[in-house]
């Protein structure tokens, strides 16, 4: 006979010549002939010394361990006293019970949803972190989230998390502020054949995420094809001083052309304009002949102008001096005869002569 102790946090299992015989726990105990005795500590995992399901032939001792079975698809979350101690993989573990409190948290990864009780803090953990899917969309945006290519909902803004697994999971984003298309350098042709380059701005905004995003391919590009189709046919109706004259109404006129298209597109044209008319270097030239033959035209009214008025002016002057003086010969004359061989108005034009 050979006595052993068994002190608090520990047990014992008995085996003779190899063979389990039963488990002994906190005291003194006596060992039989050819047994012998295993020690383990209540707080570590418990490593089974013969294949577990001939321990577990022993109600005793099945009822003092945790068995944790995970499957392929699985992993658990071990929590000892409150708090995260790690992840279980794949496989057979077995946990002593009674000295610490363990909790343990089954997370099916054939899911794609995350529903299991899980801290948040957890999900960027480096192990557990490899089997999870993290999507942000921000606040300005909205996403349609497709499962294996097949639209599932519409996200609003917020971080999503998903199992990662064999399942195909998308999501696509659209910018829900204002946004501005730029049409940079576009080369049209007048109705008058002048070649001209033009930058075209557009303001807009996607107010249906899922006709954006589903229902067509490419909104902006397609937005981006529409307006310039329609600048390139109002353009083709101006000549170039039209053009130059009208570049607000035929903006307007773009920005009606296209509404019932940019619906379909599910967005919403605020205003557009042109920003930029761009003449080639020999346009220009003549431009700036007309401008200056202009100029010099103006320039000459208003001399001949300027010359009229002092013209006026010096006769208006001479006008005056000439009723000054014939005022002063008026002052000293008492009094004025006139014959009857003559006009009065011929001796009076006599009297009033300079020369006399």
């Amino acid at each position: 006979m050979k006595r052993v102790r068994i002190n608090a946090g520990k047990v014992g299992l008995i085996f003779k010549k190899g063979d389990y015989q039963r488990v002994i726990t906190k005291g003194t105990h006596w060992l039989g002939f050819n047994e012998s005795i295993l020690k383990y500590d209540l707080t570590r995992p418990f490593t089974a010394p013969v294949a577990l399901e001939l321990l577990l032939h022993d109600k005793e001792l099945e009822a003092m361990l945790d068995v944790i079975e995970v499957k392929d698809h699985e992993l658990v979350l071990v929590y000892e006293n409150g708090n995260f101690k790690n992840i279980l993989f794949a496989g057979r573990y077995v946990y002593w019970k009674g000295l610490i409190d363990r909790e343990f948290v089954y997370a099916d990864l054939s899911k794609i949803y995350i529903t299991e009780r899980i801290d948040k803090s957890l999900f960027n953990h480096s192990e557990l972190g490899k089997y999870i899917r993290t999507f942000e969309v921000a606040a300005y945006e909205k996403a349609v989230l497709m499962v294996d290519d097949v639209y599932t909902k519409t996200l609003e803004s917020g971080t999503y998390r998903f199992w990662r697994n064999d399942t195909s999971i998308k999501i696509a984003k659209a910018d829900l502020r204002q946004l501005q298309l730029e049409i940079a350098g576009q080369e049209l042709l007048t109705r008058d054949k002048a070649a001209i380059r033009i930058n075209f701005y557009t303001q807009y905004k996607v107010v249906d995420i899922e006709k954006a995003l589903l229902d067509n391919r490419d909104y902006e590009k397609q937005l981006y094809v529409s307006m310039q189709l329609a600048l390139r046919t109002f353009i083709g109706n101006y000549t170039l001083d039209e053009l130059l004259e009208r570049k607000e109404s035929i903006a307007n006129a773009v920005l009606e052309s296209v509404k019932n298209h940019t619906v379909k597109l599910g967005v919403r044209v605020l205003n557009c304009g042109i920003r930029d008319i761009i003449l080639p270097g020999d346009m220009k030239e003549i431009m700036n002949q007309v401008l200056v033959a202009q100029k010099k035209a103006q320039a000459n009214i208003i001399t001949r102008r300027e010359e009229t008025a002092s013209t006026r002016s010096l006769l208006n002057t001479a006008k005056l001096k000439e009723m000054e003086y014939v005022e002063k010969i008026a002052d000293k004359i008492g009094e004025i005869s006139v014959s009857g061989d003559g006009g009065m108005i011929k001796q009076l034009k006599d009297i009033f002569s300079v020369n006399k």
